[in-house]
Order: structure tokens, then sequence, then C-alpha cells
């Protein structure tokens, strides 16, 4: 009984010490990890997404040379309103575009 309660009393004396040296080992590790991802994301990840940023713009505005405005052809499947949208003068769709959506009757601003 004495030898079981003496292995019992080691084992709790030498897992609490290990959890110690883990955790005092580990609080340092975090701190560093911590550090090296903020500066990951400063020097990479902004950038890099800045960089993302310009490039889309960029082509858009090359894009917009270019872009014409296609015919429109009054299908019957297509632009069909059962009931007016809450908002606005209740044609328009919430992320209405002048220039790419077309009304059931036709693009805005054609009076053709």
């Amino acid at each position: 009984m004495a030898l079981g309660r003496l292995s019992q009393a080691l084992l709790k004396s030498s897992l609490t010490q290990s959890r110690r040296q883990l955790s005092a080992t580990a609080e340092g590790h975090g701190e560093q990890a911590a550090r090296t991802w903020k500066i990951v994301t400063f020097v990479v990840a902004l950038p890099g997404v800045a960089v993302c940023m310009l490039n889309m713009y960029l082509k858009m505005q090359q894009h917009a040379l270019h872009h014409e405005q296609p015919e429109f052809v009054p299908y019957s499947h297509l632009r069909i309103r059962t009931k007016r949208f809450p908002w606005g003068d209740g044609s328009k769709s919430l992320f209405h575009n002048t220039e790419l959506n077309a009304l059931p009757n036709g693009y805005e601003g054609n009076d053709e």
C-alpha cells in the first residue's frame, strides 16, 4: 500500500513539473509565433491584396474602353416582373446597373 501511494505521489510531482516546463516553453513560443504572423501579415498579405486590387482596377479600366452595350432582345422568358420590387420605382433590381441591366422594355436612356 505504501509503495502504491509513494509511486502515485512521485508520478503527480513529475507530471506537475513537466507541465510547468511545457507551459513555460509554450509561452515563449506563442509570443514568437504571434510576432512572426504579424510580420507576415504586414509584409506579405496586405501588399499582396493591394497588388491584386490594383491589377483588377487596371483590367476593369482597360475593359471599359472596349465595352459596348449588347443589343436588347425582348425575350419573353427574361425580365419577368410578377410584382414590383419594394425599393425605388419597383422595376429595378437592388443591384441595378443602368449600362448592363435591361428593364423589361429595354435599356434606360435608349429611346429607340
